[in-house]
């Protein structure tokens, strides 16, 4: 049987999907000066190559399946299965932005003011698409790395990812609108999906890296405290967790499991104790599958 072969998104999204593949339960090894990945499943084969040119690659049946951007999929066009949406990004959990974006100075405050300006961008199609839905015609140049200093010399604006904006605040530029949110997103080839041990295969990763994603800043939290306090622990937990009690040897006590927001526990825990709960231990979660 031939391994899966997948994709691993090279550039900004490269190390964030690699803790993530180690929370779901593979580890990946990246060898220096190579683009082909060890891994720890003889079912897999992985291999890096930038985000921009994952979705074109799996189209074309060169990956069974990869993780990029969803932006990139639409930017080249590529026919390809999405699988999923992973909502994780350089920095953490979330999406990303492309937004149109100017010098702080710029007379330009909105999209129509571009008329028969230059804009710079990695995603020529995404910007020539917004600019038709607005009714704008402007200059789309294709732009191969350090966007944010293209403006004002070399481009009128810039339409430039961001996820936090601190790139954008430190060049001195104000975003006048958001072309598009992009968030990673799990692809297939439509030869690899029909095929039914690969579409097993890929439902299983798919289903680990969700719950890993799930349990990134939840925390477990475990307690014993005799039956007649516990209404006044369960008072302090969140209404909507709903915790797990179990009976212990001694009928007197019961334990307390549940699953919290990691920056809330600090919070939660000196109230435990003050309802007299005790045994407290917070431990660390790789996976939260439902």
């Amino acid at each position: 049987m031939n391994p899966l072969r997948l994709g691993i998104p090279k550039g900004s999204l490269q190390e964030a999907t690699l803790r993530l593949f180690e929370r779901a339960g593979w580890h990946i090894v990246l060898h220096s000066r190579s683009y082909h990945a060890g891994v720890d499943d003889p079912e897999l084969q992985c291999m890096v190559v930038r985000a921009q040119e994952m979705a074109r690659y799996v189209a074309s049946g060169a990956f069974d399946a990869g993780l990029t951007g969803r932006d990139w999929v639409l930017e080249t066009g590529s026919d390809v299965r999405e699988i999923v949406e992973l909502a994780y990004a350089k920095q953490g959990l979330g999406r990303v932005r492309w937004v149109l974006a100017v010098p702080e100075d710029s007379p330009i405050r909105s999209v129509s003011d571009l008329e028969g300006k230059t804009i710079a961008t990695e995603v020529v199609h995404i910007t020539e698409q917004y600019l038709e839905r607005h009714g704008v015609r402007a200059r789309v140049e294709f732009s191969w790395g350090a966007t944010e200093v293209k403006v004002p010399q070399l481009a009128d604006a810039i339409v430039e990812v961001t996820e936090t904006g601190a790139s954008l605040r430190a060049n001195r530029l104000r975003i006048v609108d958001t072309v598009m949110e992009s968030s990673t997103v799990f692809i297939a080839s439509h030869a690899a999906w029909a095929d039914p041990w690969k579409q097993a295969k890929i439902s299983h990763l798919v289903m680990l890296l969700e719950g890993a994603i799930s349990a990134m800043g939840k925390v477990g939290l475990m307690l014993n405290v005799r039956r007649e306090d516990l209404p006044g622990v369960l008072e302090v937990l969140p209404a909507l967790k709903r915790p797990t009690v179990s009976a212990l040897s001694d009928p007197e006590w019961v334990a307390v499991n549940t699953i919290l927001e990691e920056d809330v526990v600090r919070h939660i825990v000196p109230r435990l104790k003050e309802r007299r709960a005790h045994g407290l231990v917070e431990y660390p979660l790789n996976k939260i599958v439902l």
